[in-house]
């Protein structure tokens, strides 16, 4: 059993991290923050022979969800969006015409309300959900033996904003501290945006959330 990183690639307006991640055994795997270039990272799928199990999103902000629909379509998944961001999606549309100044979009279809503790399996390798309110409600991120998927957060060196609605810079700070830096230093964090850290660096030296954290207001 090995986890595999089948494909990490940017998508969307604003660069969205999506990982296509699972079990290198069986070719089982999940889709997390599909952001945009469903038909893209439909057809990588299809090149690579996996076979999806879950398509998931660390938030309901338009850029980490616009492929959704679409590779709940092609890959028959269900897709999985924490009940406290269900109300977010309402802002899908007006939030990219405002922000974007382009053409706002349907919200998916969601089919599980992905709460603190659920577990997703793709293979052999179980996806754990870990509930991180603050940069919306509903933020979620997910773990696994090795790795760990922090969406808006936790990045390097950064955390994610609060000044958008639901946000909540206590909240964050709590959940990054309560729930991500205890998971061990040597855990590999793959952010929503943004280069892979790890805990131990963001413990040592994060402005916001860190041990020397001095600042107060996320940048991003």
């Amino acid at each position: 059993m090995a986890l595999e990183l089948f494909l990490h690639r940017e998508v969307g307006p604003l660069a969205c991290n999506c990982y296509v991640v699972g079990d290198d055994a069986t070719r089982r795997a999940i889709v997390i923050d599909p952001g945009g270039e469903a038909d893209e990272l439909a057809m990588e799928i299809v090149a690579q022979g996996l076979t999806i199990t879950a398509i998931v999103a660390t938030h309901a902000h338009f850029d980490h969800i616009l492929a959704a629909e679409r590779l709940r379509e092609v890959t028959g998944a269900p897709f999985h969006l924490h009940r406290e961001d269900r109300p977010l999606l309402e802002w899908v549309g007006p939030s990219m015409e405002t922000l974007l100044g382009i053409p706002g979009r349907e919200p998916p279809e969601v089919d599980s309300d992905a709460p603190e503790g659920e577990k997703f399996a793709a293979g052999e390798i179980e996806f754990e959900i870990l509930h991180t309110p603050g940069h919306s409600p509903g933020s979620i991120s997910l773990v696994t033996a090795g790795a760990l998927f922090s969406g808006d957060t936790l990045f390097a060196g950064s955390v994610g904003r609060t000044d958008l609605p639901g946000g909540d810079t206590q909240r964050l700070i709590e959940a990054v501290r309560a729930k991500l830096f205890p998971l061990g230093d040597d855990v590999p964090v793959y952010p929503g945006h943004g280069p892979p850290t790890t805990i131990e660096r963001e413990k040592a030296y994060n402005p916001f959330v860190g041990e020397g954290a001095r600042l107060r207001s996320p940048e991003r």
